[in-house]
């Protein structure tokens, strides 16, 4: 419930819907009858916030529980912002309008390493000291968890505590253990030293991080009651791990605006780019039954008339073939769209698109990520230019007109060649098109190149190597674009500069923490923002803590290097990691999880299990 003050604010800003709260299916409880109050943040704006899946599931989990309370915080637009600190007023929750400061544990979901500076904003917004040294109560505890907490290295002076891996079984063990040091009347440290006991726990304050003269780490040597390795935490039945019936419907556009259905965790890839590929394994699997249930459900109490399949490969499910007719019997009659993100080009069976072509059509979206064949093996993307264009010309078939492509470059070993490739692939797509008896009459094709800096992240194959500098980035756009011959391709990019200090910070360690608070002080928020984003003041903020930038992005690291998450196991083994490495450069590839287990290590998180062997 938001006070009078806070809503004469809603009348100037751009978007009041944004901070109102309010919405349907959103929960208020009394707080006098709750022990434990829980401010989920999201250090980015509404739109994409409400549209992350993870706060959506911890959202509804923690509410379950009658003594606890969620609410709901996000990064506010620069006009709220002014209009909070021009009146002296806090960040709020937006269910009970009440100031971050005022909650027991603030949980911060680390999903994109360039909204770090927000973080720090959002805490100071909200009355909360921004270092967890100068937090000396029990309450707040700050917590962090999403895939940038595989190294959380950079952030560690302002966080209590981390939780690398998946939050379902780990969240309410951690609020059971808060409540009851609360009850007690405990000290942070008390509570610090249980907590780090708990199986996927990282309190960083019970770690010493030494270097040699040369910047890299000597040691990492844990405390008090902090294991020597952490280990990520999973969810083993994910048939039977707790799925929200209802979501937030929001009152304003958000970036996904729909209902969404998760299908299974993990990838059987192996694209030595793709961190999540890695650090989401084992391989788990929902029943197409679940799936169905689930996804019913949240039509139902939403009143979305779109809902999709959410994983790191979607065709990859094993029950894709039994679940969409299922969803189809209810979907259909409702004129609810199905939408399958995440298609791969070498399973796009023509039944899956009979299947997709009774619901109203989008383009597709498929990603190759290397424009010759060559690099693709080094990448081990395991897809041929042949399947490529098979698949686009089926879908051209089908009524296709537009069809996305997803590149990288930047990526290991990677000439101008391969550049010109992308250009190449994409106009062979487009010709496609038009070798199609049966092309719409009057209409054209879209082909579009969306490339994406390559970005080195920890826990792949590619950890230790050096990043392309942003002259390099710059120099291989422009080739691009010098080989795209037609108006009927469409090339966009990331900004080099972006990309640069993503991965510095992807790699970082704690020597960042003085640097990312610098660039804080001197304005920089909404990094990932191009508007908002001040690269000349965070080169400021490295000058002046004495930290060469280039020493985390551009340098390649010796499979010896004692790397800064060396101490968090994702159950991938580092031996097989740098053998992935080795084979990247000879450009040979490993066959997928299910053609032949590659024996990574994840399984041993599990029990020994993978759904795909």
């Amino acid at each position: 419930m938001l006070s009078r003050a806070q809503e004469k604010l809603l009348a100037k800003v751009q978007k009041p819907a944004r901070y109102t709260g309010g919405e349907l299916n959103s929960v208020v409880k009394n707080k006098a009858e709750v022990k434990l109050r829980y401010a989920f943040c999201f250090p980015d704006s509404y739109e994409i916030g409400m549209s992350h899946l993870g706060m959506k599931i911890l959202y509804s989990l923690v509410n379950e529980r009658a003594d606890a309370w969620c609410e709901r915080a996000f990064a506010p637009w620069e006009d709220m912002e002014a209009l909070l600190r021009e009146n002296r007023m806090p960040l709020y929750a937006l269910e009970s309008g009440d100031a971050l400061s005022e909650f027991d544990m603030i949980g911060f979901t680390l999903q994109y390493e360039l909204s770090y500076s927000n973080v720090l904003n959002m805490l100071d917004l909200g009355g909360v000291p921004i270092r967890s040294a100068d937090r000396t109560d029990l309450t707040p505890i700050v917590v962090g968890g999403g895939p940038c907490a595989c190294n959380p290295e950079p952030m560690a002076d302002f966080f209590d505590i981390f939780l690398p891996g998946e939050g379902e079984e780990v969240t309410n063990e951690l609020i059971d253990l808060l409540i009851a040091h609360k009850e007690k009347g405990s000290d942070k440290l008390s509570f610090l030293r249980e907590a780090a006991k708990i199986e996927g726990v990282y309190v960083p304050a019970f770690y010493d991080v030494s270097y040699h003269a040369d910047g890299t780490i000597e040691a990492v040597t844990p405390k008090e009651t902090a294991p020597a390795t952490v280990k990520k935490r999973i969810i083993s039945d994910l048939d039977s791990v707790y799925y929200p019936e209802k979501f937030v419907v929001p009152f304003i556009d958000i970036v996904h605006d729909r209902a969404v259905a998760e299908v299974f965790r993990g990838c059987i890839r192996g694209c030595r780019f793709c961190q999540a590929g890695f650090i989401y394994r084992p391989i788990r699997e929902k029943s197409s039954d679940t799936v169905n249930r689930q996804a019913k459900c949240l039509c139902d109490s939403t009143g979305y008339d779109e809902v999709s399949l959410c994983s790191l490969s979607t065709s990859d499910y094993t029950g894709i073939e039994s679940l969409i007719p299922k969803m189809f019997q209810w979907a259909l009659p409702e004129k609810i769209n199905v939408a399958l993100p995440s298609l791969r080009v070498d399973n796009f069976s023509e039944e899956l698109m009979e299947e997709l072509k009774k619901v109203r059509k989008s383009g597709l979206t498929f990603a190759p990520e290397a424009g010759t064949q060559r690099l693709r093996d080094a990448i081990n993307k395991n897809v041929t230019e042949e399947e490529v264009l098979k698949t686009s010309a089926q879908a051209f078939r089908g009524g296709w007109t537009s069809v996305k492509l997803y590149f990288m470059m930047g990526l290991p070993t990677e000439t101008l060649e391969d550049i010109a490739g992308i250009a190449e692939l994409a106009q062979k797509v487009v010709n496609e098109f038009y070798k199609n008896p049966d092309k719409p009459k009057g209409k054209g094709v879209t082909v579009s190149i969306s490339v994406a800096s390559f970005v080195p992240k920890p826990f792949t194959p590619f950890q230790w190597e050096p990043q392309d500098t942003m002259e390099q980035l710059v120099e291989k756009q422009k080739h691009l674009i010098e080989n795209v011959h037609t108006h009927k391709i469409q090339v966009s990019w990331h900004q080099s500069r972006t990309s640069f200090l993503e991965g510095v910070f992807a790699r970082g360690d704690r020597k960042l923490c003085n640097v990312i608070e610098s660039a804080w002080r001197k304005g920089c928020k909404f990094d990932g923002w191009d508007e908002y984003f001040l690269f000349d003041k965070w080169m400021e903020a490295f000058e002046e803590n004495g930290i060469d930038p280039a020493f985390y992005s551009n340098r390649r690291r010796d499979f010896s290097e004692i790397l800064p998450w060396d101490h968090l196991d994702y159950g991938i083994r580092k031996a097989f990691l740098e053998e992935e490495n080795k084979k990247a450069h000879e450009s040979v590839t490993t066959p997928h999880c299910r053609q032949k287990c590659a024996a990574c290590g994840a399984a041993k998180l599990n029990g020994g299990h993978c759904d795909a062997k």
